[in-house]
């Protein structure tokens, strides 16, 4: 849940057209596309396994104050309280729950993200060696009940955590207890934006069992291989999963914005506080009505869009959700990925083929499949892992027509190493921690731990 920044600018909506058009404006030329990674990690006592306090000596506060004072974060604090950091035009931020984020800056090639998280976790591991804290490359908390989970004391998430009872039986979950990767990509135009949209709502449910990697939960199996995407479906359904007008092929902006609108509102933000008295009435209401006295502004539709959780977002670029967090030899699999799949025209055509095998119906069924059995499941007799293994022969044909090579020479496909070996063996990663869970590491957390902890980049 990346930070709002307001634009400082107050622009009243006087038409809905507006919002429309700012999604056009957003538009960029081929040359000045860029990939952006979004990585949550666990933040865990190194010894037990249990989530790490966000208060006290050893817990995530200390973590972000240690980070700026060393590496030159810029804190960010609420009510007095550290709860963020920004450097350049990277962000630290954290989930409800102390998951710690890395918002990176915008790269032209995954070798600039690779630098970029380099950089990340060996600054944390000198920190978090010191404090006694270890940061999980995990879908979902292994360990901890999620009463034991302190909440970050931010204004956003007391709102959020209240709401969340009214829609849904696992938000609380979501809010405290998973940790994601998601990639986020420009796109040239109306149509562009829209066959991107499309491809990445029906791949979900292969992307999913790639990456499905939160098997365990409140310290046993879970009978899940992404517990994490199966929170998501008990969430809040008005904002979240799969978007029915997305697989339309003739759905354009003004379909989302229109769906946008009928989402109900979390908040209002003004003069530095969130303000509930929208809460839960939808955005299309409270813009007619207006606030105070007052039209609604567009910094007011871009804080709704920041509060809206599909697999596939559109704000100013498209983010790509579906993927459970990962350790660092995976973490750059999936912005390679889309990179691959969806900056190439012929890949992203040959990926809309794949997408187009189920309609929404049929798409949410096999996600809902996936969450239990990730590669295993089938779709009329097919593997999800055949899929798999076909949606990655396109994203390396992507990267190799785009050539972007690194000092050694070497171009993008190098970061999709992992991934490859992992198909090869036709199970997730869920499905390994699973098996060692129950034989080798005989339900111990130490092993949990090590496997999962994140370690300097080879």
């Amino acid at each position: 849940m990346t930070d709002f920044r307001a634009s400082g600018e107050v622009v009243p909506i006087e038409r809905a057209d507006q919002l429309v058009e700012q999604f056009h404006r957003a538009a960029k030329p081929r040359a000045a596309w860029r990939i952006g990674t979004e990585w949550e990690k666990l933040v865990v006592d190194a010894r037990t396994g249990r989530a790490a306090p966000f208060t006290g000596p050893r817990g995530v506060e200390r973590l972000l104050r240690e980070l700026a004072e060393r590496f030159g974060w810029q804190p960010k604090e609420e009510d007095g309280r550290v709860i963020a950091l920004a450097r350049n035009r990277a962000t630290i931020t954290l989930e409800p729950g102390g998951q710690l984020e890395l918002s990176g800056e915008q790269c032209t090639s995954i070798h600039c993200t690779r630098d970029e998280l380099e950089n990340h976790v060996r600054e944390l591991s000198a920190v978090g060696s010191e404090l006694g804290l270890a940061f999980l490359g995990l879908g979902f908390h292994p360990l901890s009940a999620l009463d034991d989970i302190e909440w970050v004391p931010k204004q956003r998430y007391r709102i959020m955590r209240a709401y969340m009872e009214r829609v849904g039986t696992l938000g609380h979950r979501m809010m405290k207890q998973t940790a994601t990767v998601q990639a986020n990509i420009d796109y040239g135009d109306e149509r562009d934006a829209m066959r991107k949209m499309r491809a990445g709502m029906g791949l979900a449910p292969i992307v999913n069992a790639m990456f499905a990697n939160s098997p365990i939960g409140d310290g046993a199996l879970n009978g899940y291989m992404s517990y994490r995407a199966h929170v998501w479906t008990d969430t809040d359904r008005a904002r979240c999963w799969l978007l029915p007008f997305a697989f339309r092929d003739d759905a354009g902006f003004r379909d989302y914005v229109e769906w946008a609108l009928d989402v109900p509102c979390y908040f209002l933000l003004r003069d530095g506080r969130y303000r509930t008295e929208v809460t839960g009435v939808p955005f299309r209401e409270v813009l007619r009505t207006g606030f105070d006295g007052a039209p609604l502004t567009m910094d007011d539709w871009n804080l709704h869009l920041t509060t809206l959780f599909p697999e596939v977002r559109l704000k100013t670029y498209l983010e790509f959700r579906s993927a459970d967090s990962q350790p660092p030899e995976r973490l750059l699999a999936l912005p390679a990925l889309v990179k691959g799949v969806f900056y190439d025209d012929g890949c992203l055509d040959a990926a809309l083929d794949l997408a187009r095998r189920w309609d929404v119906v049929a798409c949410d069924q096999v996600y809902r499949d996936v969450t239990r059995e990730a590669l295993r499941a089938r779709h009329k007799g097919v593997r999800v892992l055949e899929l798999a293994l076909e949606l990655l022969a396109i994203a390396e044909e992507g990267l190799r027509r785009q050539a972007a090579t690194n000092a050694a020479g070497a171009d993008e496909r190098c970061y999709l190493d992992g991934l490859r070996t992992q198909l090869a063996t036709g199970r997730s990663p869920a499905r390994v921690i699973a098996e060692q869970w129950q034989s080798t590491w005989a339900e111990r957390v130490e092993p949990l731990v090590e496997y999962t902890a994140l370690r300097p980049f080879a």
